[in-house]
């Protein structure tokens, strides 16, 4: 039986065109962040089990690909429970690993400390446009900063990124958790229900304010709670600056502290972006991430209708592991939609080199051979891209082939006496 060519579900394999957009891009991100002062890091692809599923990673912790123990160590006949067989997971994303990395190593690294990563996660999701089991993140962080200089440094480095890559038009939505939890504080929530508040009003966008409406309900709320609660939204269509509107509708519940900071993000970033892009305050963004302590944040990008990376300050993960808190937070670019969206909107790389295609005939050897390798040596001083194969017996279809792949201009050698 054959075996089977196709990649496994969710997972794909990238063909040239794409992988030289794909390094491409990594080479803007990676110089871009570089001039903001983040220093590329890498932490392995798995993680102790224990740390993937510390209730940190939030759905995505269901979503875990899971790894059996190796050896003499898997008994799989003897196991009483999955603790038995399975002591590790490939990575779901790459804050945890930061942070067990950060949590190890802080005494080595400077503080504030910032992070750049870009690896691969794995996530055992449902694959759909944009979305992959396997997939490339890109993440910036700063670990050490309390103000919201981290906040504004992210956005701005991020978008800055984006706009190298030639994006314009989309938007930063930004919120904060403590705002979320003084909204449903002052609509009569009790604590404890929060998080269920909050899965229901993440799908705004999705089912509009009556759905919203109709789920809570559903789900045990008191219809007062409820309707306070979309008074509040309502009150925020209607405002002509949402911060100002809720720290006044707020008084009392939530910290002036939490407006006044959002409204110093916005400003900061507004006056000093260079990308072509809005900061907009969006009450309804609720991020999936359990360990969001604070400000929250997401790319809206209009020809994807949906996120295109995100991110927020986690304040309280390294603490999980060192047992004291180290103000963090971090911003990721969704790479792979990011790729998708340059693909099909035809991006050309800019400043590439020239091209070009040597067709060496058969039988041209030895110091003949030599003397066409040199010449393409030289070439490539020169800083061109010079590809040197031999020449097929179809050679108008090898060209067309070359020329599908950027090689513009072609030289030809041949055996001693054979010419054009």
């Amino acid at each position: 039986m054959a075996l089977n060519k196709k990649p496994v579900k969710g997972m794909k394999d990238i063909l040239p065109e794409e992988m030289q957009i794909r390094d491409y891009a990594i080479s803007v991100i990676k110089e871009t962040y570089g001039k903001f002062g983040f220093t590329s890091i890498e932490t392995p692809c798995a993680e102790s089990i224990a740390n993937l599923t510390s209730k940190q990673g939030g759905d995505n912790e269901k979503l875990l690909f899971k790894v059996l123990k190796r050896g003499e160590k898997l008994d799989v006949a003897g196991a009483a429970s999955e603790e038995d067989v399975v002591d590790f997971g490939l990575r779901y994303d790459l804050t945890v690993p930061l942070v067990r990395y950060y949590s190890a190593h802080s005494a080595q690294l400077p503080s504030p400390f910032k992070a750049l990563q870009i690896g691969n996660v794995w996530r055992a999701d449902n694959p759909q446009r944009g979305r992959y089991r396997q997939f490339m993140q890109c993440d910036i962080d700063i670990l050490g900063e309390a103000s919201n200089l981290a906040e504004i440094e992210l956005i701005l480095a991020t978008t800055t990124t984006l706009g190298k890559l030639g994006f314009k038009g989309f938007e930063i939505r930004i919120n904060d958790r403590r705002l979320l939890k003084a909204m449903a504080a002052y609509s009569g929530f009790p604590e404890e229900a929060y998080d269920s508040v909050f899965i229901t009003l993440d799908k705004m966008d999705k089912i509009g304010p009556e759905g919203v409406k109709t789920e809570l309900l559903e789900n045990g709320f008191g219809e007062s709670c409820v309707e306070r609660y979309l008074e509040l939204y309502q009150g925020l269509e209607k405002a002509e600056d949402g911060v100002a509107y809720l720290a006044d509708m707020l008084k009392g519940v939530a910290e002036t502290s939490v407006t006044d900071n959002l409204r110093e993000i916005i400003d900061s970033v507004q006056a000093t972006k260079t990308a072509g892009f809005e900061m907009v305050f969006d009450a309804t963004l609720v991020r999936g991430m359990s360990y969001y302590t604070g400000t929250i944040f997401e790319i809206a990008i209009p020809e994807f209708g949906g996120s295109c990376g995100g991110g927020g300050r986690y304040d309280a993960m390294v603490g999980k592991f060192t047992g004291k808190e180290v103000p963090a937070c971090g911003f990721s670019i969704g790479f792979e939609r990011i790729i998708m969206l340059l693909l099909e909107n035809g991006f050309q790389i800019p400043d590439r080199p020239k091209k070009i295609a040597c067709l060496v005939e058969k039988g041209v050897e030895g110091q003949a051979l030599c003397d066409v390798i040199a010449k393409a040596q030289a070439m490539r001083e020169t800083g061109s891209q010079v590809l040197v194969v031999r020449m097929n017996k179809n050679k108008k279809f090898q060209k067309e082939q070359l020329m599908a792949e950027g090689y513009a201009e072609f030289e030809e050698f041949y055996k001693e006496g054979l010419r054009n």
